[in-house]
């Protein structure tokens, strides 16, 4: 590794100017999303100035505590989703929005009672040469203002063996250059942007491709900043795999990938009774991030995605009603070619996070907190069933046919909402009457869910 004194930049002073460089220090730990409401909403590749008004209109109103946004730096022009992970430089100054639009977003989203998290591309800058799209010229391995070609690795060739940690770590992701970030000048350097951001009112990040820096050197650029929030990591298990995604969790939550490919296998096998051992051979709850599909994922196949319908539709009740985990709630856009990049207008989005059925389990998670999963029931198969001691209960039918049956709820009686069908003022038509015994006569359609909690 080459050490190298130097002045900043005058393009990183003058970017990065109120962000300080803090020393070497603890930080708090944040393995969860601190606060009452956990569940975040990903939303992807949408502008900046549309997320506040969805924190204002959609998220706030839910109950989301979170929204991750797509990443606030310059890239690489191009029309294509991959181009945003291609940053030319830590300016604000890509496709989803300048500066003032990400600050006022931030600030809305605030407004609405919604913290957010910044997805932090940091493992790596563009490939090729070219113009980005806030004007910065650039080439690879020399980005004007923060890096030349010795804040890199040597490595100068594409990853090509997963087993071997250098090659992971130190080598190039499909062919991007790979920042040294075993240097302190890079350390410093990442540190101050994501301070900048936290200056704007960011509350965590998402680290992208964490999996490639090692934990060792991203503990470090945490430890650089003055703040830094909540943190979780993309660190993709894979069997046999020299790096793994325990090693990280010291640092934060981590996104636990796994989880999705567990309720893909479950709801496209017919077998979510499984599902009550969703916990099993993977992070502990209380590190692990879970999600049903991501940008990633649906595009590669090894989850649900919203081409599957009300399978996907139901792996999000179940995510939302299970104690495993923080949920991520992704929400994207519609696509046949797996390069394209967002709709320009409204139209296309598959406004997940918005769904009656998923904004009424993200109340569900908030109303049970953390009481603990009783009451089990499943038919061996297609269906499913579980209380959250004493706070809710969720019946999930995955089959082709209705289930009747009376189920055990654990809660008081009482007339309760059916979440997943009521609207949010108005339960006429979708309630349930739960006995003084705590059981409950239930009809649970095909392909759907019947979920009730204590605060409605």
């Amino acid at each position: 590794m080459q050490q190298r004194s130097r002045v900043l930049g005058g393009t990183l002073a003058g970017v990065l100017a109120a962000a300080g460089l803090a020393a070497l220090a603890p930080w708090p730990s944040e393995a969860a999303p601190p606060g009452e409401k956990t569940v975040t909403a990903t939303l992807f590749e949408r502008k900046y100035v549309d997320v506040a008004k969805a924190c204002t209109d959609q998220l706030g109103p839910a109950g989301y505590g979170y929204v991750e946004v797509s990443p606030a730096s310059e890239h690489i022009q191009g029309d294509q989703w991959w181009t945003s992970y291609q940053p030319v430089s830590y300016k604000i100054a890509g496709r989803l929005g300048d500066r003032d639009a990400f600050a006022s977003m931030v600030s809305a989203c605030h407004r609405a009672g919604v913290k957010v998290i910044a997805d932090a591309v940091i493992n790596h800058m563009a490939a090729g040469s070219g113009t980005g799209t806030g004007g910065t010229q650039y080439a690879k391995y020399n980005y004007p203002g923060f890096y030349q070609d010795w804040d890199f690795h040597g490595c100068r060739k594409s990853i090509s063996d997963y087993t071997d940690r250098d090659d992971v770590q130190n080598c190039e992701l499909v062919g991007l250059a790979d920042l040294d970030t075993g240097s302190d000048y890079v350390r410093t350097t990442i540190a101050k942007y994501l301070d900048d951001l936290r200056s704007l009112g960011v509350d965590g990040f998402r680290i992208d491709a964490a999996k490639h820096i090692s934990a060792t050197d991203i503990a470090a650029v945490k430890g650089k900043m003055r703040d830094p929030g909540y943190w979780v990591q993309e660190v993709i298990y894979g069997a046999g795999e020299a790096v793994r995604p325990d090693e990280y969790t010291g640092i934060g939550d981590v996104d636990e990938f796994r989880y999705g490919s567990h309720l893909k296998s479950a709801f496209q096998g017919g077998n979510i009774a499984q599902l009550k051992s969703v916990a099993d051979g993977k992070l502990a709850s209380d590190k692990a991030r879970t999600f049903v599909d991501n940008w990633d994922t649906e595009r590669n196949g090894s989850t649900l995605t919203y081409k599957d319908g009300a399978a996907y539709t139901l792996a999000n009740v179940f995510m939302l009603a299970s104690p495993y985990g923080s949920p991520n709630v992704y929400s994207g856009y519609a696509w046949s070619d797996k390069d394209a990049g967002p709709p320009s207008g409204s139209d296309g989005w598959t406004d997940e996070h918005a769904k009656r059925e998923i904004t009424g389990m993200v109340g569900f998670r908030n109303a049970v907190g953390s009481a603990p999963l009783s009451d089990w029931w499943d038919n061996g198969g297609s269906a499913l069933a579980f209380a959250r001691s004493g706070k809710g209960f969720v019946a999930v039918n995955g089959g082709d046919g209705q289930i009747d049956r009376t189920f055990s709820t654990s809660l008081p009686a009482g007339t309760y909402c059916n979440v997943v069908k009521a609207a949010p003022d108005n339960c006429a038509g979708n309630t349930v009457t739960v006995g003084d015994d705590g059981k409950a006569q239930l009809t649970v359609p095909a392909k759907s869910a019947v979920a009730l909690h204590i605060a409605r």
